[in-house]
């Protein structure tokens, strides 16, 4: 970095991206900003720089001493280690050292205590959250909100008739000619841990999801006109149950408020839907396998007289955009409710879903609201002609 740009910067002013610090003296307090960058996309920070923008500037004796003090922060503070790169630019006082901090590779990032932190503005915060937290362990892969227990489950809760159809469907054998427990079953199948089922396991083979998961449901309403009331709707509904009974009910609610069109047919017949069935069957299946299961929120559903919108807890996982899905591109949040949805759910294939509803209807729009933390299917209504 030359001098003059090392100026601008500070001229500036602290930012998300750029931290001052007139010195520093100790690694564990150093690794924690070290910490919140890399958990927050990298940036530098600039030492010898006080936060009211005065170069202090470093002697040879500090500079030596400070390269030393990155170098144990990095490796001793920060869990996993990082490899922070430093630069010593020289101002008319001395030296200014630029600490880079790349985007982490491996987070969530941890201090030597075991607390993650993230930039907040200028400065850091501690992540205290469990759905943020979750959401750190859940976008670096270490855990699925599909696979985790649900306290207060056991194997009796398992409708063990529709079960024993499920394994003979998804594995073409009988569940008694198995030379394993049911528990030892529902182990290997990952919806059962430590004897609790899991978010898979309710959702899809508990009698009752509702009275263990009853956030994870769909709300649906159809509004008269374009915009939500507080009291007037047409129709409403709240979908409890299995993923399949959801679908199914949702799926139901939307078609009895879609308009027909006859299309010049007989006035006996009864018509061509205004938005076709398929594609509200990608597009629902792709809200349930596909909603971030640690958000505590429930899939909503919302009809107006020009759109409907179906708005998933969660917004894209990683560094998916809309871009990518509208190019058939996909991420995997949920593995293990996703490997068995082909048999209950018309699942046609990962990333195929959202090519087959734009291929049969293009007026779709996608929002991916990262600040509102969801995912937003908007399907325009044709205008019918009489």
């Amino acid at each position: 970095m030359e001098t003059t740009e090392l100026l601008e910067i500070v001229a500036r002013g602290e930012d998300t991206r750029h931290q001052f610090k007139e010195d520093a003296t100790n690694a564990t307090s150093l690794g924690s900003e070290i910490v919140a960058f890399a958990n927050s996309g990298g940036g530098k920070i600039f030492i010898g720089v006080a936060n009211d923008r005065t170069i202090r500037a470093l002697d040879t004796v500090g500079v030596d001493r400070l390269n030393q003090l990155i170098a144990n922060a990095a490796s001793n503070s920060v869990r996993p280690p990082i490899n922070p790169l430093t630069e010593n630019v020289p101002v008319s006082t001395g030296v200014v050292i630029v600490v880079t901090v790349p985007d982490g590779l491996s987070k969530p990032y941890m201090d030597n205590n075991g607390a993650i932190w993230v930039k907040s503005g200028s400065d850091k915060r501690k992540v205290t959250a469990r759905e943020e937290m979750q959401r750190m362990f859940q976008s670096a892969k270490l855990v699925h909100g599909d696979d985790v227990p649900v306290p207060g489950t056991s194997i009796a809760d398992i409708d063990l008739d529709y079960f024993h159809w499920f394994f003979k469907t998804r594995f073409e054998q009988e569940l008694e000619d198995q030379d394993l427990s049911l528990g030892q079953v529902l182990s290997n199948m990952r919806i059962l841990s430590n004897d609790l089922l899991t978010v898979t396991g309710v959702l899809l083979f508990a009698k009752d999801p509702r009275a263990f998961l009853p956030v994870f449901h769909i709300k649906a309403v159809c509004y008269p006109g374009n915009d939500i009331h507080a009291t007037t709707y047409i129709d409403s509904a709240d979908i409890f149950g299995s993923i399949q009974t959801q679908f199914e009910e949702s799926l139901g609610f939307v078609l009895r408020n879609l308009r027909r069109e006859q299309s010049g047919k007989g006035v006996n017949t009864t018509g061509e839907m205004e938005i076709p069935k398929i594609v509200l069957e990608e597009l629902l299946v792709n809200a349930l396998i596909h909603r971030d299961y640690f958000v505590s929120a429930p899939i909503r559903i919302f009809m107006f007289d020009d759109r409907v919108e179906i708005i998933s807890p969660g917004h894209l996982p990683n560094n998916l955009t809309v871009a990518n899905i509208r190019s058939g591109n996909s991420n995997i949040r949920n593995p293990i409710l996703t490997s068995y949805a082909t048999k209950v759910l018309p699942y046609r294939g990962l990333g195929n879903g959202i090519l087959r509803a734009l291929k049969e209807y293009p007026e779709i729009e996608f929002v991916d609201d990262q600040d509102g933390n969801l995912f937003r299917a908007v399907i325009r209504r044709r205008k019918l002609t009489t």
